[in-house]
Parts: structure tokens; sequence; C-alpha cells
């Protein structure tokens, strides 16, 4: 399956209408289709906001109350292992690190950590501002909190040790939500859209565009509000790209096409 909304759209979503001639701006960026290659299931109660691929498994983190860190098989969506936090949390991104999950909340500054095999609590870490997505590059931890920024952190104090600003033709962009670090690269929910952005984490420059408005057309029976994309995991060695919605009932392997 490929998509093929226009590059205006493309624009409208990344809040970029100040531009003058957006749609030209725009083009200058590669926008990039996908096809399917397989579909798995995905627990429909699963308020997704933050995915991993770890030893053949998914490791995901789950908000609302309870929010939920789990592993999950991959091929048939069963939960083989649930953690739910106090409801005073409310869960947000995720990430693999070593042998350590580290999974982020959005308004209380509270990291928590988790033993990548069994989720037995490991420890908990302060950082400032809220939290949102979660990934690394093996030597840092990368969060997002919403704004037009990836902030880097020391992977075991989570400790700020630098930040980038994340622009689109010299444009902040915002809403930057679950994060995925694929083959030098950051890979980037926006909120609320159905796009990816492909983020350069030196200069914080959006390279590319993924556009997945087709990936999941019928929504019916979803809440058109919160039921929105989110969640990425990439299989660094089987190099398959893997990404689902809040709620939704399906888990989609992709190939990216293009670009366009």
């Amino acid at each position: 399956m490929r998509t093929g909304a226009p590059v205006l759209a493309v624009a409208l979503f990344l809040g970029l209408a100040a531009f003058v001639a957006p749609a030209a701006a725009v083009a200058q960026v590669p926008v990039y289709g996908f096809e399917v290659v397989r579909t798995y299931p995905h627990d429909r109660r699963a308020f997704t906001q933050g995915l991993a691929f770890h030893n053949g498994e998914l490791l995901e983190s789950t908000g609302r109350y309870p929010s939920t860190v789990r592993r999950v098989r991959l091929e048939d969506g069963v939960v083989l292992q649930m953690h739910e936090l106090d409801d005073e949390y409310f869960g947000e991104g995720l990430t693999v690190i070593g042998d350590r999950i580290v999974t982020l909340t959005w308004k209380n500054g509270k990291a928590f950590v988790w033993d990548a095999d069994d989720l037995e609590p490991r420890g908990e870490h302060a950082y400032e501002g809220e939290g949102w997505g979660l990934t690394h590059d093996s030597t840092r931890l990368i969060l997002s909190d919403g704004t037009a920024a990836l902030r880097f952190l020391d992977p075991v104090t989570l400790e700020e040790t630098g930040r980038v600003p994340v622009t689109l033709q010299g444009r902040p962009v915002t809403q930057i939500n679950e994060l995925e670090w694929v083959e030098g690269e950051v890979f980037a929910n926006l909120w609320q859209t159905d796009f990816i952005i492909r983020i350069n984490p030196t200069t914080g420059e959006i390279t590319g565009i993924i556009d997945l408005t087709e990936l999941m057309p019928d929504r019916s029976g979803l809440d058109p509000t919160d039921a929105v994309l989110n969640g990425i995991a990439w299989d660094p060695v089987g190099r398959r790209l893997f990404v689902t919605g809040k709620n939704w009932p399906t888990l989609f392997e992709i190939r990216l096409t293009g670009p366009r």
C-alpha cells in the first residue's frame, strides 16, 4: 500500500502554514511512503506511549490510569508480563539500553528503570520538565518533551548533557512524541498526526517525512482524538520497522518507499 497525500497537507500538519508557499518549502525535504510487510494483533486497551524491540519481543509502555510497562509477544500480541504504575503516574516513553528499560512519566519528572528481561524494578531518577518520548544512541538517552527540542541525558543519572532544536527549513517543529533510533537518525511521531519525521540528531534538522496517512484509514470504533499514530520500534538485526497507534488493534511491519 502506498500513500498519496499532497505535500501541502504535510505542511499544514507540521504547522507550516505561515510559510510563503509552504508546499514548495516542504517539497525540498524527501517525503516517504510505505508498504505493509505484515500485520500483527495489538492490544486495543494499550494507550501506546513507548515501543521497542528486544530479544524478539516488544516492550511497550502505556499511558492513562493505570499506566503500564509490558512485555509483548510479537506474533500474536499476547501480553507476557505487565507491571502497573501507581495511579499518580501517567506513563510515557520507553527505551531499552543494555539490560535496562527506562520509562518516563508525563508530568511527574520521574523516570523508572526496569530489568529488560523480567520487568523487575531497578530504580528511579528525576528529570526536569515533561516526558514524552525516549530513545538512545548507545551513549546518551534522547528525550522529547513536546517542545521543538531533543534533550540528551546521561544514561545512568538522567542528568541533561545537552539539547538540539528540531527544525524544518529553519522553522521549529513542536509536538514531537514517541522516538526511535534508526541507523543514525531519530524517527519521531508527531502527536495527533499520521506523520513520522526523520531527525538528524547532530543538527536537529528534519531530513525526511514519512507519510502514514493511509496506514489505517478505517478507524471506526476508535476515539478520533486519542487513537492516533504513536509507537515506533526498530529491529536492527532484521532491519524491520514496526509502527502502531494508541488503542489500535493492529501493529504494522512496514517498509519505506520513495522518496517522492
